[in-house]
């Protein structure tokens, strides 16, 4: 447990330090600079709304959440590499969720000050697209999660990893239904059920 919280102490003190150490770093390190309208002609209309206007895509609605392929992912603006699916996990906000970035150097970040939650916004560091956000609450060794739009990625599958059929969709599809029933299945048993006697008197009193 002090292991867990040292952990957590230490991914909040490194979030921060990102958050303002990187500011400047990310300005310098922006390689390519491109006008909106340049940008629009590139992207979709979901796409630059994203990773230009920083918006933000609905929960569960991204292509890449439940996507467990193995390869790279891109940024989706210059192609840069930005994370591995070997560092990626199932976080359960709806939005594909990583632990750390392919490199240090791919990705910058910056404070947000735009609601009330103080938040660190995750850029690439070669085009400036808004990525998504960084937290720590992510699992260990970074004890981060960086949580990442759909739209701002581009995946490309591992070429040497076993394509994928629909047998093995069906199966995983399967697996998640049959861990969906069992979950509802020990809801139901954990609910308190209703006193035998109980029933037994509610009968006779209503016996005329």
């Amino acid at each position: 447990m002090n292991r867990r919280i040292l952990a957590l102490a230490l991914a909040f003190v490194s979030l921060h330090l990102l958050a303002w150490g990187q500011e400047e770093t990310a300005t310098k390190k922006k390689k390519m600079m491109k006008t909106d309208e340049e940008w629009a002609k590139l992207l979709t209309r979901p796409q630059f709304m994203v990773t230009r206007m920083k918006a933000t895509e609905p929960a569960f609605s991204g292509k890449y959440v439940n996507n467990h392929s193995k390869g790279m992912y891109h940024c989706v603006c210059c192609n840069s590499d930005l994370f591995s699916s070997k560092t990626k996990f199932e976080s359960g906000t709806g939005w594909p969720s990583f632990w750390k970035p392919v490199d240090a150097s791919a990705i910058a970040t910056e404070m947000d000050y735009k609601t009330e939650e103080e938040r660190v916004e995750v850029l690439c560091s070669t085009c400036g697209a808004h990525l998504g956000h960084v937290f720590s609450d992510g699992p260990l060794p970074t004890g981060l999660r960086y949580c990442i739009n759909s739209l701002s990625l581009r995946f490309e599958k591992d070429s040497n990893a076993p394509a994928t059929t629909k047998k093995d969709s069906a199966k995983a599809k399967a697996k998640a239904k049959g861990k969906a029933a069992s979950k509802a299945k020990d809801t139901a048993e954990s609910e308190p059920k209703p006193d035998a006697s109980a029933k037994k008197d509610e009968a006779e009193a209503k016996t005329p």
